[in-house]
């Protein structure tokens, strides 16, 4: 068992290993693409538009500048304005709802689930005659139960966009997140499963009119063809950025299958402390393949846990600075979930990344352990 009096420094994130990890390959990727001056809106991106759409077996996708910038898009592509509410999981980052505001419609937080995910019965609750879209967050690298809210879409005559910033890869029903609704966002965040060295981020859709009007979106009202049909912005995934992206995604496997162990070490050796809430063990629902964006826990004595690690070099982190959507008082929200608000005390992060090694998982479990007085 690990030694707790030999301290060791396990820190929630790693931001160097994102570039140590593919060194060579970014330096390789520099050259090529500085000695090629192609720069924005190259061939490299194209071809990983191409394998990003393959992989999620989409027939589109768009590498845009940020994911709130791919949401925000799709948000508008979809007609949503105005008059219009989309109602939206209350766990989930300011950046969901704030697609939603500017594109002029009211964002609708509403209760989630056991799952961290958005609960489908009070979507169906928060319906009214404004509601134009759900709006899903695929939190933490798991898909929400997807059957459950096209039902409630259908009945209601709603559309779906996806929040699938933290889901790439991830599956409910072997069908990938990003491709239930009529389109949704992803982040190449550098600290996502698939990052890159700055922002980044992609739309994805099935739709061909929908394709074309966030196509227009992102780089200044330019069609297809290349005439300036609409007004547009400027939200265009950096050549660069996508040459790297495209390297990773060919290892994405690979990474999925790393972070799949950790979160299963995770399981083995913290399913007994009666304390903790752990999130889905990696295969045990069939139904959802999961990535595990992020391991997110319940725990009793929240707070004194996360001193009690960082005491020990361990860091964690209480996702969304510890407020959900609806608790953003500033913003006019004015729900009472009160669900989502006991959950808020008790939500604690664990370290997640390929940084991590074997023995890190195995100190951070033994502190937990410790903490409440369990056997290393």
């Amino acid at each position: 068992m690990t030694n707790l009096a030999m301290l060791r420094a396990v820190p929630f994130f790693a931001y160097p290993h994102v570039f140590a990890a593919i060194e060579a390959d970014v330096l390789r990727i520099i050259a090529d693409v500085g000695r090629r001056g192609a720069f924005i809106l190259q061939r490299d991106l194209t071809l990983f538009e191409n394998n990003l759409a393959a992989f999620l077996n989409a027939k589109h996708t768009l590498g845009v500048g940020n994911a709130t910038d791919g949401l925000h898009f799709a948000v508008r592509a979809a007609g949503i304005g105005p008059g219009d509410e989309v109602i939206l999981s209350s766990h989930t980052m300011i950046a969901t709802a704030a697609a939603v505001h500017f594109a002029g419609a009211t964002p609708v937080p509403v209760e989630c689930g056991a799952d961290h995910l958005v609960d489908p019965g009070a979507v169906e609750a928060a319906i009214t005659s404004r509601t134009r879209a759900i709006l899903p967050t695929q939190l933490n690298g798991r898909t929400c139960n997807m059957d459950a809210l096209q039902t409630v879409a259908g009945r209601h005559g709603l559309l779906i966009i996806e929040d699938a910033a933290q889901a790439l890869g991830s599956k409910f029903k072997g069908r990938c997140a990003g491709t239930f609704g009529i389109a949704a966002a992803i982040s190449f965040y550098p600290a996502k499963v698939l990052g890159c060295l700055g922002d980044g981020g992609a739309v994805i859709t099935n739709d061909e009119e929908l394709y074309e009007r966030m196509y227009q979106m992102r780089d200044h009202g330019r069609s297809t063809n290349g005439a300036i049909v609409s007004w547009g912005l400027n939200s265009r995934l950096d050549n660069l950025q996508a040459a790297l992206l495209d390297i990773q995604l060919k290892k994405y496997e690979d990474v999925m299958f790393r972070r799949r162990q950790i979160a299963a070490l995770y399981t083995g050796w913290l399913e007994d402390v009666t304390e903790i809430v752990l999130p889905p063990a990696p295969d045990s629902d069939p139904d959802h393949f999961d990535i595990y964006q992020n391991y997110e826990i319940e725990v009793e004595h929240r707070d004194e846990l996360k001193q009690y690690l960082e005491d020990r070099g361990i860091g964690t982190l209480i996702q969304w600075g510890g407020q959900a959507i609806h608790q953003l008082k500033a913003l006019g929200f004015t729900q009472h979930l009160p669900y989502t608000e006991r959950l808020f005390t008790r939500l604690l992060m664990l370290p997640m990344n390929l940084s991590l090694s074997d023995d890190d998982v195995r100190y951070v479990c033994d502190s937990i352990r410790a903490f409440y007085g369990y056997p290393q």
